[in-house]
């Protein structure tokens, strides 16, 4: 079987605003292909986004060749996935301990079942 995949775990605030939150969940219903096939192509196995008001989680299950810096690079060359990030800013809102200009901020882990068995 091959190499386990790594987890990052991720977060963003919407704009509270119940009809941005709407088509922003709309928006990811039907993600364009492009985006689709751009996060494939930078190692990432599994994405799934979820929310509660307007706080988002994002969980990335990714393989050895993902890196952020290789993701950053390859979306900063497709226009496509430019034209969807331009277009999701609309609806996002960084968080307030993030960098200027920083959407997704990675979390911590602070606890895992996994670390009390025996």
């Amino acid at each position: 079987m091959g190499s386990a995949l790594k987890k990052y775990c991720l977060a963003l605030d919407l704009k509270n605003n119940p009809e941005k939150i709407d088509a922003y969940i709309k928006y990811h219903k039907l993600v364009w292909p492009e985006n689709n096939q751009s996060i494939i192509a930078s190692g990432i196995q599994s994405a799934e986004i979820f929310h509660t008001g307007n706080r988002l989680f994002m969980i990335l299950e990714v393989d050895a060749s993902f890196s952020f810096e290789r993701k950053a690079t390859l979306d900063a060359n497709n226009p496509k996935v430019q034209e969807w990030e331009s277009l999701m800013w609309d609806f996002q809102q960084a968080l307030p301990n993030s960098p200027s200009g920083t959407k997704w901020v990675l979390m911590d882990k602070i606890y895992d079942l996994n670390s009390f068995r025996k």
